[in-house]
């Protein structure tokens, strides 16, 4: 049920990006209990022309090794499941594949559960 989408620079090894996948499906499973096996991930590199970033908007110094998240998943989180995937995911990341928490940015979305068809053009949750 997340879909998740992750966008850097290009530049990074296939590891590096598998493991940002890893660990972010591994903090939706602890922080939003999602089910084992729920894991839809789109990688996307960008050219540093095409990937624009403020290096220090509310006080985060970023630079180049910045990782966009976006998560799209249920609205039946509460604020702190939110605040503890955050935490999670940023936390995970910091130790493999070794990203500084500062480059860390997640964006949820969150939409209702009958607006996902996973097949077979059925809302398996409405």
């Amino acid at each position: 049920m997340p879909l998740v989408r992750i966008s850097l620079r290009k530049g990074k090894t296939p590891d590096y990006r598998r493991a940002i996948a890893k660990h972010v499906y591994e903090a939706l499973r602890e922080a939003f209990k999602v089910p084992d096996e729920d894991r839809f991930v789109l990688i996307d590199e960008y050219e540093g022309s095409d990937f624009i970033y403020s290096p220090s908007y509310l006080g985060v110094t970023r630079d180049d090794d910045l990782v966009m998240i976006q998560i799209t998943a249920n609205n039946t989180r509460t604020v702190d499941q939110k605040k503890a995937l955050y935490a999670a995911i940023a936390e995970r990341l910091a130790k493999d594949p070794g990203i500084r928490p500062e480059n860390v940015l997640i964006s949820l979305v969150e939409v209702a559960k009958e607006n996902w068809s996973f097949g077979n053009g059925v809302a398996q949750y409405a």
